[in-house]
C-alpha cells in the first residue's frame, strides 16, 4: 500500500486548528473521512501520530518526526510541480555555456545574474577555454551556446556578432622593448614571447598572432600571462579592458612594432541549428547582447 501524501497535508491542519472538528471544516471534509485518512496512515506507518487523550488534537514525539518529514516531502513535491509548469512553458532543463577567457567577464557575469532573477528552472553550466578549445568542447559535449572569439563556420552554426574587442601589444616599463622604437620583426624575435596555450587537444601550428619567433612561453590563462608580463618575462597582446589600470600606471606599455601595436577582433554568441535554443537560450542570447553594448559604452 503507498502512502496517502495527502494525508500529511490533514496532519499539519490537525495540528494547526487543535481538533478534527476544525480540521474538517477547514478541509471541507467530514469528519469521519479524516479521522478515517489519520487512521489509515497510522496503520500503514505502524506508528500512532496523535494522542488521542488530550482535549486539543496533539502529535506524539513520533508524530512530530513524520510530520516534519512529510511536509519536507510535501515541499519538494511543489517543487516538481513548478518545475514541470516551467517546462511545459518552454523552459529547457539545462543551458550549456562555453565562452573564451580572452574575453570580459563582466558582462557575461551581469547577464548571468539578471538570468536567476527571473527564478527559471533552468540549471546553467559554464565552461571556460581559450582558442581552438572553445569550439572543440562546444562540439564535443553538445552544448548550447558558445561565445568565442574565434570558430571554425560551418552551415549548422547561427552566430550573431557582440561589439568589437582591442587587443593591445604590450610590455613591462623595465623590459627592453618598451625604451625601443620603430621595432622590426626581427627585433621582437630576440625577445620571449608571452602566449595563450589552445586548451583544444587538436594543437594548430602557429597562433595566427604568434611572431614565429623561437622564444615563446604558453601560458595557460590571461591571469597568468598578465603577471608574467608585469614581471617582465616578455611580451605579448592583452585585452585591453584587462590591463586598463597597468597602462594608466605605466607598469605596461605599448611595444612600438613596426607591424602595429593593436588589433580588433569581434566576438561572435554561437548556436547551431542542430541543437535549436530553448527559452533559457534565447533569454541568455538576448541580455548578452545588451550587457556587451552596455559595457562597450
Amino acid at each position: 500500500m503507498r502512502i496517502d501524501v495527502d494525508a500529511f497535508n490533514v496532519l499539519q491542519v490537525l495540528v494547526e486548528e487543535g481538533s478534527f472538528a476544525k480540521a474538517s471544516e477547514r478541509l471541507h471534509k467530514a469528519q469521519s473521512a479524516v479521522s478515517y485518512q489519520v487512521k489509515k496512515l497510522e496503520q500503514h506507518l505502524g506508528v500512532t501520530l496523535f494522542n488521542r487523550d488530550k482535549y486539543r488534537a496533539e502529535l506524539t514525539p513520533e508524530g512530530k518526526v513524520i510530520l516534519a518529514e512529510g511536509q519536507r516531502l510535501l515541499q519538494h513535491l511543489a517543487n516538481i510541480e513548478h518545475l514541470a509548469t516551467r517546462f511545459s512553458d518552454g523552459w529547457e532543463p539545462k543551458l550549456e555555456l562555453v565562452i573564451d577567457g580572452a574575453l570580459p567577464m563582466e558582462p557575461i557575469m551581469t547577464a548571468l545574474k539578471r538570468m536567476s532573477e527571473y527564478q527559471i528552472p533552468t540549471k546553467i553550466q559554464l565552461n571556460m577555454e581559450f582558442l581552438g578549445g572553445v569550439q572543440h568542447r562546444f562540439e564535443r559535449d553538445k552544448a548550447d551556446l558558445m561565445l568565442v572569439k574565434d570558430y571554425r563556420t560551418g552551415p549548422n552554426y547561427q552566430p550573431t556578432a557582440l561589439p568589437a574587442i582591442t587587443s593591445l601589444l604590450v610590455v613591462a616599463n623595465e623590459h627592453p622593448l618598451s625604451h625601443q622604437t620603430d621595432i622590426s620583426l626581427s627585433d621582437l624575435q630576440q625577445h620571449v614571447e608571452l602566449t595563450i596555450e589552445d586548451s583544444s587537444p587538436i594543437k594548430r601550428d602557429k597562433d595566427e598572432m604568434q611572431f614565429g619567433g623561437d622564444k615563446v612561453f604558453y601560458l595557460s590563462g590571461f591571469i597568468m600571462k598578465k603577471n608574467a608580463l608585469l614581471k617582465g618575462l616578455g611580451f605579448g597582446w592583452m585585452p585591453d579592458f584587462l590591463i586598463a589600470d597597468e597602462l594608466a600606471s605605466e607598469q605596461l606599455k605599448l611595444v612600438d612594432f613596426r607591424g602595429g601595436n593593436r588589433f580588433k577582433f569581434t566576438p561572435q554568441l554561437v548556436s547551431t541549428h542542430e541543437r535549436p535554443l530553448g527559452r533559457a537560450g534565447k533569454l541568455f542570447t538576448s541580455l548578452i547582447i545588451e550587457e556587451f553594448a552596455l559595457y562597450q559604452h
